[in-house]
């Protein structure tokens, strides 16, 4: 069985080169793989249920539903940039779509899933934020608001986020937040804690056949998990779009 496990590729326009590669890589594991992970933050910014909003995701949405379509099983994990997607996914992709977290079963290993924004408890604006997002008030307001303001939270959200992975390197230790978190769910009987969230590519064996994978990026990075027969691996796709 082949796995795929992305996350945080943050796209925003189709010209971008983040994009232009994500849709070829998308293209190169169309029936071809059993199982795709989407570990939150595929996209800059969703909110709600309507793709309507988001002309500029059209091409994205097209290649995730040829991957569906060529049978692929696709987890979906939300990230601290698209939110409250769980009907539109579910519906479109046939995509099982979790807010915070899940656990799945891969050739015999138990895997945990998750995007890894609740990994620092201690980042309290970041989970201010989050609740304002997340609470169900705001889910409401998604379906009765007119679809030009999605556009402008994230233009603003975009704004607001520049830099802003620099000052969280300098002010927390991520690697090491993510070592500890990952220990924490390995001692409940999983095999692979899989995480994203901070950039920050790295495979790394904690004994015992445990395993943390931590995703990286898709802005500049192209790093990716697969896993083959059980086994796993953190990868870079280089693309060619020439």
């Amino acid at each position: 069985m082949r796995a795929i496990f992305i996350a945080d590729a943050h796209l925003k326009k189709p010209d971008d080169l983040n994009y232009r590669t994500l849709l070829q890589f998308l293209r190169s594991i169309t029936g071809n793989t059993e199982l795709l992970v989407i570990a939150g933050d595929f996209f800059e910014f969703w909110l709600g249920d309507s793709p309507e909003a988001f002309p500029h995701y059209h091409d994205a949405l097209e290649a995730l539903q040829a991957v569906s379509r060529a049978g692929t099983r696709i987890v979906y994990i939300e990230g601290n940039h698209d939110f409250h997607l769980g009907a539109y996914f579910s519906h479109d992709f046939s995509a099982e779509v979790f807010p915070d977290e899940t656990a799945i079963e891969v050739d015999n290993r138990r895997i945990y899933l998750c995007h890894g924004d609740l990994i620092n408890r201690n980042d309290y604006s970041y989970m201010a934020l989050r609740f304002i997002f997340r609470n169900p008030l705001t889910r409401f307001l998604t379906t009765i608001i007119p679809y030009s303001f999605p556009a402008w939270v994230a233009k603003r959200l975009g704004d607001h986020s520049k830099g802003k992975h620099k000052t969280v390197a300098a002010k927390w230790d991520a690697s090491g937040l993510i070592r500890e978190f990952a220990r924490k769910k390995l001692a409940e009987g999983f095999d692979l804690v899989v995480t994203a969230h901070y950039h920050r590519p790295f495979i790394e064996d904690l004994g015992e056949g445990k395993t943390v994978l931590a995703l990286g990026d898709w802005i500049t990075q192209f790093s990716y998990g697969e896993m083959v027969d059980g086994e796993l691996s953190l990868k870079r796709y280089t693309p060619d779009l020439t």
